[in-house]
């Protein structure tokens, strides 16, 4: 066995104080990303992981790239019969979680789902590259194959049968909106004194902000 316990570091980059930050998250939000994304040793400042929750009520975590925000939530795409799919359109729920180690950063948040508008998911897809427009076509996504060469040959199939011809969005493809209603922002700190701080949304409107013990 590897011991691990002297693998540590300290965290004294920066700090979070409620005298500077913003009142609504995802203006903290904002802030933070255009923050992580003009890091250059940051290589996918949208890289999040997305967490449901399965029928044998273990979660599952996974990494997605984030695809646009508004201050209505956050954006991804993904395959709705695909495991994460299935979890969220039977919970409507689902954690996203961002980690940039470079700024000693990560938020937290707790959502609420639902697919976004088909004309949108469809303009999306048809922005994307050709090859990855088959890729979503070809794969069932999160389902039993016999091999690769079943998912190759298919690609193949594919490719020829649109080489000059638009390619469909696959009606089991497409777009979801998270909906925050609990957002945390964490930053390290010396001795393990993180700061914590965590929006609340109350009455659908208005974000209770409070700080967090480490």
């Amino acid at each position: 066995m590897e011991n691990l316990h002297d693998k540590r570091k300290v965290y004294d980059k920066s700090q979070l104080i409620e005298s500077e930050i913003k009142q609504n998250p995802i203006e903290q939000f904002r802030d933070w990303f255009m923050e992580a994304g003009g890091n250059p040793d940051i290589y996918e400042a949208n890289a999040m992981s997305v967490s449901t929750v399965e029928e044998d009520g273990c979660p599952r975590t996974r990494m997605v790239l984030l695809k646009a925000y508004t201050y209505e939530g956050f954006i991804f795409y993904t395959n709705y019969t695909s495991k994460k799919g299935r979890s969220i359109e039977k919970t409507h729920t689902a954690c996203l979680h961002f980690f940039w180690p470079n700024l000693e950063r990560q938020i937290i948040i707790k959502a609420n789902l639902e697919r976004i508008a088909e004309n949108l998911s469809d303009g999306y897809f048809h922005s994307r590259p050709k090859g990855s427009q088959l890729g979503a076509a070809v794969s069932p996504q999160s389902r039993e194959i016999p091999d690769r060469e079943f998912l190759e040959k298919k690609l193949k199939q594919m490719e020829e049968q649109y080489t000059n011809a638009e390619v469909p969005r696959p009606a089991d493809w497409g777009g979801y909106i998270a909906k925050p209603y609990e957002i945390e922002f964490w930053q390290g700190r010396p001795n393990r004194l993180h700061d914590r701080i965590v929006y609340q949304l109350e009455n659908g409107i208005d974000w209770k902000i409070s700080r967090l013990a480490p």
